[in-house]
């Protein structure tokens, strides 16, 4: 797998369109104008046609299309998703403690204890860049399907192993290249446009305003983690995996959301929240919920709800930062209708691992973050057109 995302890297030309960060499984070979999330209606029906079918325990690979689309539905979930707001501008050591309310004060404080916990505050300077790579177990559990008072269940299908490299460099510059079972996705952001690209969907920019991989704030870089909070609210406490933990949550704002709406897609609200430890200070949980109304002409109104909730653990020292080393996350999928009785709930999982974390790689710079030609080029050409 490659470790550069730049100039050398070429790409096929594919139509672009927005990333739409949730599920996106294949449209059909040569079908340019089914938008993605008519390919999420077509994934709906596949999973009603095997409902009466008994369980289905093969693994992803090979012909079946139903073990290609659940495969591409949990690197569409859990591959790469964001974060829901951009990282905070100012320095995140000299957050205001006074005259704000009582809620951001008590977030500004667990912010800075964060910090204090993962040796952040005394090497700041001292980091220009990152480096690391680990493997994931991805698997897809049931499908439930309820229509009116009948429950299906579509059983469990088994899981495939991948890996996964990522690079980093302030502010805001990152690229991932992560293999699963034969599937690649690379995604990547130069500080100003993220993108994705998948060989089923070609490549895809990231609308609304520029965020951070979630990856990334699992642990890997307290940096941006703290600068992702800074403007959080503490909610109180609670007792997560046998720790008491003050919680966080940041939110992202209405015309944030907005400017992320795709087509008959709209994004509705996206909230994230962050377990600190009591007593190590250290972030071991979190969870984000993202919910999209699609209303497409002619179709009742389908809500789809995207939850994704991380366990996050073995911190160890790196160069004087806690880094935490081992996850897993666990996604949840729910498709609801304003009018119809039935819905359709999908739970997936990954369990990651950090292999190999380098600070301050020699010779890594800005060019290695260069969006592909289908992204420049489409952003370019409004701009002549206008020139003209």
């Amino acid at each position: 797998m490659g470790s550069r995302v730049g100039r050398k890297q070429r790409w096929f030309s594919q139509p672009l369109t927005p990333l739409m960060e949730g599920p996106d499984p294949e449209t059909q070979c040569g079908s340019k104008k089914e938008s993605s999330w008519e390919a999420i209606r077509n994934w709906v029906r596949l999973q009603r046609s095997f409902s009466s079918g008994g369980n289905m325990q093969t693994p992803f690979y090979g012909n079946n299309p139903a073990k290609r689309q659940d495969l591409r539905l949990l690197l569409g979930v859990l591959g790469c998703p964001l974060a829901p707001v951009p990282l905070h501008d100012d320095p995140i050591h000299h957050l205001p403690m006074k005259d704000i309310p009582i809620e951001t004060s008590s977030a500004h404080y667990i912010i800075q204890q964060y910090l204090a916990a993962t040796g952040w505050l005394k090497l700041n300077k001292c980091r220009k860049n990152m480096y690391a790579s680990g493997v994931v177990k991805m698997i897809c559990s049931e499908t439930e399907i309820v229509s009116g008072k009948n429950l299906r269940d579509v059983g469990t299908r088994g899981g495939e192993n991948g890996c996964f490299v990522l690079w980093q460099m302030s502010p805001g510059m990152w690229s991932l290249e992560l293999v699963v079972a034969g599937n690649k996705v690379v995604a990547g952001s130069n500080g100003k446009i993220v993108w994705r690209h998948t060989p089923w969907l070609g490549t895809h920019a990231a609308k609304g305003p520029q965020r951070p991989l979630r990856r990334i704030i699992q642990g890997l870089d307290p940096k941006s983690t703290a600068s992702l909070f800074a403007k959080a609210q503490c909610l109180g406490e609670k007792r997560i995996g046998g720790e008491d933990c003050f919680v966080l949550k940041v939110a992202a704002d209405r015309a944030a959301v907005m400017e992320r709406n795709e087509g008959p897609a709209e994004v509705i609200r996206h909230v994230l929240y962050g377990y600190f430890s009591q007593k190590s200070g250290l972030l071991i949980y979190m969870e984000d919920s993202h919910l999209t109304r699609v209303q497409a002409p002619d179709t009742d109104t389908v809500y789809w709800e995207t939850t994704i909730g991380s366990s996050i653990g073995d911190y160890r020292d790196v160069d004087g930062v806690l880094i935490a080393h081992q996850g897993r996350s666990v996604a949840t999928v729910f498709r609801f209708g304003e009018v119809s009785m039935q819905h359709s709930r999908t739970r997936m999982e990954e369990a990651w691992r950090i292999d190999d974390v380098v600070f301050n790689v020699p010779g890594l710079s800005v060019d290695h973050f260069i969006p592909p030609a289908d992204i420049l080029n489409a952003i370019h050409s409004p701009l002549i057109a206008l020139e003209k």
